[in-house]
């Protein structure tokens, strides 16, 4: 594959987006940075490519001179950070707000010619949300500062490294039951990982993707019930389904948010209370030319694992204890 850019800076490129992504890359024969806090933890990054390919720098992300001097001399910057709760100097204002917009007038500074912003479907300037207020205003300073980037907001993304099927994978493995939250009548239409990837290699293939907001979503819509029932189905287990009210919700919330690794928090329970899924009328995953892989076709390769008896288990189907 032939590809017009010599040197990327991807910001969070040893995450879980990333990791798909920077195979694609390298395939190009593009020189990549990996910026990130930690190099060491992105060497596993350099196999994907030739030797001096895919070099991991340390890049403080909250340093504008830090900032600037991951993307001195990039073509193209790519923006993957994200956090799903706030930890420590972690905020949501810095990482998803201030950062978006200080990596953005950088670029432009640097004269790179492409940029590529990651949001997330739900992005809201007013929603009660704290993580989806910064996505807003990590949108907007970025295209305020670099007009001609390009937005993708994808919805829960899914692949065998994901925070989510693999969360409640072994959630089942444990307890006898799965939350409901509000009901679990939530909708969601998750997207493939390697979809998201693709999704950024054409955003910058192409020109009409300059300036242009893309949501990202999977082939099909599944309330958050459905999702579940399709986590006990793979992982052959049979547990309780159940119902867990807003307010217990967030109360919930409130208390497991206080842990240094929180399975829930109140702001991911305010989140919940709006679908996640493609808007009407927003341009999509097919107009970037790709059509998207169903959560059915991916997730049997990786929930196998939780299974009773592992992932070679010749227990036949059915649900077990």
């Amino acid at each position: 594959m032939s590809f017009r850019y010599r040197v990327a800076t991807v910001f969070g490129g040893s995450g879980f987006i990333g990791r798909h992504l920077i195979k694609r890359l390298a395939k190009t024969g593009t020189v990549i940075r990996v910026a990130t806090r930690h190099p060491s933890t992105a060497n596993f990054l350099r196999m994907n490519g030739a030797v001096g390919q895919i070099i991991p720098i340390a890049t403080n992300i909250n340093d504008d001179a830090s900032v600037a001097a991951a993307v001195q001399g990039a073509d193209i910057v790519i923006n993957l950070i994200g956090i799903l709760y706030e930890s420590g100097s972690n905020t949501f204002q810095g990482t998803q707000a201030d950062a978006p917009g200080r990596i953005a007038r950088a670029a432009k500074a640097a004269g790179a010619r492409r940029f590529v912003q990651i949001s997330a479907i739900g992005a809201d300037a007013n929603s009660a949300s704290a993580y989806a207020r910064t996505k807003a205003a990590g949108e907007q300073a970025v295209l305020e500062a670099f007009p001609e980037a390009t937005i993708l907001r994808p919805s829960i993304v899914f692949g065998p490294e994901d925070g989510f099927f693999n969360r409640f994978a072994a959630m089942a493995r444990i307890f006898p039951a799965l939350p409901l939250i509000g009901g679990g009548h939530t909708r969601f239409q998750p997207v493939y990982v390697g979809d998201v990837a693709d999704a950024v290699m054409r955003a910058l293939e192409l020109p009409e993707a300059q300036g242009k907001t893309y949501e990202l979503g999977g082939p099909r819509v599944y309330t958050f019930r459905r999702l579940m029932e399709l986590v006990l189905a793979e992982t052959r287990r049979k547990r309780f389904l159940v119902p867990i009210s807003w307010s217990m919700a967030e109360l919930q919330g409130r208390i497991l948010g206080k842990l240094p690794k929180p399975m829930l928090t109140a702001d991911q329970v305010e989140l919940l209370k709006s679908d996640n899924v493609v808007q009407p009328g927003a341009a999509t995953i097919q107009d970037l030319g790709i059509d998207p892989t169903a959560a059915e076709v991916i997730i049997p390769t990786y929930l196998d694992r939780f299974r009773v008896g592992g992932r070679y288990s010749q227990r036949a189907g059915g649900y077990t204890a």
